[in-house]
């Protein structure tokens, strides 16, 4: 069986969970005889591990001379490409003036380099519907000159892409929910994005989601039939302990640590009001916030209001190595999100020896046990964990003993099967 599987991301060039589940997942289908998987990206860096994959840069690939027909993706359009010197640098007010000409003759005009290819950055930019958009046409070009069996798209940024792809092709698609816009946007759902959503799963002949939070949403915030709806959870990429160095502390205080995007959706706010509760009973504590986004101006702010600032440390994003060595010396890790689809991030922590805090409301919180829970917004209650699991040791060992063999045991093998059953059913 060969998948055809769109993504946006992949390591080491990542911004947040996805690229890590694309990567655990496709490693894990690895050890699936007779299963092949040609992995897309928009732009790939030449830098990627491709032990277990195919990996193909959508950069590559011409679409000049080619017409391909899209059916049922936001309306019905035709995508044809024309040389880049006939279309010279316009102004805003150009661009938009020539948008709606092309759309009103089904038609619309692709900027490209000599050789008619597009040029993708492979980022979240200001530019990410058109990216989008230009994602899709190459996708039709990739399924109009690739064999395989059945298309795998991840979240809503290669949704376009496999429906362009299935719609040339004729392959059945499944695509993979690592989160819907209920989540990242605390309700306040973009209605571009809510559409795209939509049309995906219309589209798709099955839904992965990754917990049963994220299915219940899929099914009752876009109107989709439960039985073409299943759960698969994610799993973690096991440590390579003779190759990890050893990180020491650089102080003697206890480092509690929150690690994920600074915006609505990670709670990072709550995080800063349980710290002040801690550390109104507790002077030996620091915290650490890891990451980047949205509400980093507001949350600096916050805690400068509180007069915190002396015990909080702002590192910035971190990736691969940097991560590890932040789980290294932390003697706590805390995931206090509003709504987590599933969350990764904890299992990498209980596998460096770290206790963790989790919200209830995430997906994670369905399948571990050795893991304190708690309502994102009951900052009384995690500051209470966040206290005792540092001033109890025999309380934290035992969370990092239980749960240390709790997470060896959520093996991305287990999860790659569960997929390959889901492409059995579609291609039954």
């Amino acid at each position: 069986m060969r998948v055809l599987m769109f993504g946006w991301e992949f390591p080491p060039h990542i911004s947040g969970g996805l690229g890590t589940a694309c990567y655990g997942l496709t490693r894990g289908m690895s050890h699936i005889a007779g299963l092949d998987v040609v992995f897309v990206v928009p732009k790939a860096w030449g830098d990627e591990d491709q032990s277990s994959i195919s990996l193909l840069s959508a950069e590559n690939f011409p679409v000049r001379k080619k017409f391909i027909e899209m059916k049922g993706f936001l309306k019905e359009m035709a995508f044809m490409e024309v040389h880049s010197w006939i279309v010279p640098y316009m102004s805003p007010e150009q661009y938009a003036k020539a948008g709606k000409k092309t759309a009103e003759g089904n038609n619309v005009y692709f900027n490209t380099e000599h050789m008619g290819k597009l040029k993708f950055t492979g980022k979240y930019g200001p530019d990410l519907f058109q990216e989008i958009g230009n994602y899709a046409v190459v996708a039709g070009v990739i399924a109009d000159e690739q064999t395989f069996d059945i298309i795998h798209a991840h979240d809503w940024l290669t949704y376009p892409a496999g429906i362009a792809a299935k719609s040339v092709s004729g392959k059945p698609l499944v695509i993979h929910v690592h989160a819907t816009d209920f989540d990242r946007s605390g309700g306040s759902v973009n209605p571009g994005v809510f559409e795209i959503e939509k049309r995906g799963m219309d589209a798709a002949d099955m839904i992965i989601a990754v917990s049963n939070l994220t299915r219940n949403t899929v099914i009752e915030k876009y109107g989709i039939d439960p039985a073409k709806v299943v759960t698969v959870y994610n799993a973690v990429e096991p440590l390579e302990v003779t190759s990890r160095p050893v990180y020491r502390k650089p102080l003697q205080d206890k480092i509690v640590t929150f690690l994920g995007r600074i915006t609505l959706q990670k709670g990072p706010e709550f995080f800063v009001e349980a710290a002040n509760k801690v550390l109104k009973k507790s002077g030996n504590v620091r915290f650490v916030m890891a990451g980047s986004g949205d509400m980093f101006p507001r949350i600096i702010k916050r805690a400068a209001s509180l007069g915190i600032m002396d015990r909080f440390h702002f590192t910035g994003f971190l990736r691969g190595q940097d991560v590890d060595h932040m789980f290294g010396i932390s003697d706590l890790y805390v995931m206090p999100s509003v709504s987590e689809p599933f969350g990764i991030s904890p299992l990498e922590a209980m596998q460096s020896n770290v206790p963790v805090i989790i919200s209830h409301q995430s997906g994670v919180s369905e399948i571990l046990k050795h893991a304190i829970k708690v309502d994102f917004w009951d900052i009384d209650a995690m500051a209470d964990a966040i206290y005792g699991i540092l001033n109890y040791d025999a309380l934290s060992q035992m969370f990092k003993k239980h749960g240390k063999t709790e997470v060896e045991n959520l093996k991305w093998e287990n999860s790659a099967q569960h997929v390959k059953q889901v492409y059995d059913r579609v291609l039954a």
